[in-house]
C-alpha cells in the first residue's frame, strides 16, 4: 500500500480520537454507512434491468470490441 495513503490514514485515526462534536461524528458515521452501502440497492429498476441485460448479452458472445465502441459513442467521451 502507498506509503502516503497508510499516513494519511494514520493521521485521521489520531484526528478522529480527539474529536469531541458529537454532530461532527454523527456526520462521519452517515458517511461510513453510505460508503459501506450496496450500489446495486441504491440504483433504478431500469438501470438494473440494463446491467442484466448487458450480462447476459456477454454471456451469449454477444460482445463487441472496446475500440468499434469508442468508435460509435466518440462523440460522447
Amino acid at each position: 500500500m502507498d506509503i502516503n495513503l497508510q499516513n494519511k490514514k494514520i493521521e485521521l485515526i489520531q484526528w478522529l480520537s480527539t474529536l469531541n462534536d458529537k454532530s461532527l461524528i454523527d456526520k462521519l458515521m452517515k458517511l461510513r454507512d453510505k460508503e459501506k452501502a450496496d450500489w446495486w440497492s441504491e440504483i433504478s429498476k431500469n438501470e438494473k434491468e440494463s446491467i442484466e441485460k448487458g450480462i447476459k448479452d456477454a454471456n451469449n458472445g454477444k460482445l463487441i470490441s472496446h475500440s468499434t465502441a469508442r468508435k460509435a459513442y466518440e462523440k460522447w467521451l
